[in-house]
């Protein structure tokens, strides 16, 4: 594939980035959200997003977004979920009435979202997720469980994978899901519990269903499996090149602060450095190449995910290596007394030890290979 950037991209990109120069005034969560719909920047290459309230654009026109917005290292987003995860998958798979309710307001940065898929029990093997739909009239009632769910306190809307019938006899375990739409507001009904990690942050959360009203389920009943399936090959799109922009800041940070502590000057360091610097501009390489394209086959995001998830657990690593014992103490807020506080080094040492877990395990990443891409015989059981 041709990657190269032309002029209409060089042009998108001085909007970009003239952009989010004059509007990074402190706005964050929700806000920040309404600032961004409010210019047109969310739902940015939604196909016949135009009709939604996206914007029409190129593939390198996104690739241009991402990267100015990770460069100018603008708020967090609180939306990504909904306007990079489901909407396309609406756009795919959803009903006219659907995409009309739903789609506007993620792009308008009014309605957030969270992920329902993973349970206890059912993380990377998503077909065995045990939460219940009952169809209510023309509503279902959805009972059961769900973890690792980022955002969903913050949430307005759950898309949810749960099971609407039981697979017939000597059927695969994925028959009889359906992929629902959940209202979060819903007391009584659903409760949300913080999940607090090794950093001391709780950026996921475990959900809780007794009995929670949901009225649309896209793709129709039963056809979950394949909604789901659509979806998650979104995650492996252009945030894969945004992320890498993340990454290569993280190492220039390992790098100045090896220089400064004097790790540099380890000829085993600098050989590490330099083969994790070889490594990322390789990802983006690659991450460029199969962008947009299916010629590299279903595998292409499994060895995307492998890559990164490794490469990023090794930085982590380095992290902590460059810095010696100092790296193992961290500071103590006084005034607050909370002793637990983590330095930008520390928390991606301790965060990237799940990198090569969440968003499926390295050993159901090399399934996916193995079985997809290789032809090897699938797991017993």
């Amino acid at each position: 594939m041709d990657f190269a950037f032309g002029a209409d991209d060089d042009a998108f990109r001085r909007d970009a980035r003239a952009w989010l120069g004059a509007h990074q005034g402190g706005a964050q969560g929700r806000a920040w959200e309404r600032e961004l719909g409010g210019g047109g920047w969310i739902g940015i290459g939604w196909e016949d997003g135009g009709a939604y309230g996206g914007r029409r654009a190129g593939l390198t026109q996104q690739v241009v977004w991402a990267e100015e917005y990770a460069r100018a290292r603008a708020p967090a987003r609180a939306g990504h979920i909904g306007e990079n995860l489901l909407a396309p998958t609406l756009i795919a798979y959803g009903s006219e009435a659907q995409k009309q309710r739903y789609l506007p307001a993620i792009a308008r940065g009014e309605e957030f979202w969270c992920q329902g898929y993973s349970e206890p029990g059912a993380g990377s093997d998503l077909a065995a997720v045990r939460t219940v739909a009952v169809r209510d009239g023309r509503a279902y009632r959805v009972t059961g469980q769900k973890i690792w769910t980022s955002l969903a306190r913050d949430a307005d809307w759950c898309f949810v994978l749960a099971r609407t019938g039981q697979a017939q006899a000597g059927a695969r375990r994925h028959h009889g899901l359906s992929f629902l739409l959940v209202p979060m507001d819903q007391p009584g009904r659903i409760d949300v519990r913080p999940i607090r990690q090794l950093t001391g942050t709780s950026e996921f959360n475990e959900v809780f269903f007794d009995g929670a009203v949901a009225e649309d389920v896209v793709g129709g009943e039963g056809n979950g499996w394949r909604v789901a399936m659509g979806l998650l090959a979104l995650e492996r799109g252009v945030s894969t090149l945004v992320q890498q922009i993340g990454f290569a800041e993280e190492l220039r940070e390992i790098v100045r602060v090896a220089v400064e502590a004097g790790g540099a000057g380890d000829p085993v360091v600098r050989a590490r450095l330099v083969r994790l610097w070889a490594e990322l501009h390789t990802m983006r390489a690659n991450a460029l190449r199969t962008l947009g394209t299916s010629e590299t086959g279903p595998g292409a995001p499994s060895v995307a995910k492998l890559l990164w998830g490794g490469w990023h657990r090794r930085l982590g690593e380095l992290a902590v290596q460059v810095r010696g014992a100092a790296a193992t103490v961290g500071p103590y807020d006084w005034d607050q007394e909370r002793p637990y506080q983590l330095d930008p080094l520390q928390r991606l040492f301790l965060f990237s030890r799940a990198d090569t877990i969440y968003g499926g395990s390295d050993e159901i990443q090399r399934n996916i290979i193995a079985e997809r891409v290789l032809g090897l015989p699938r797991e017993s059981g």
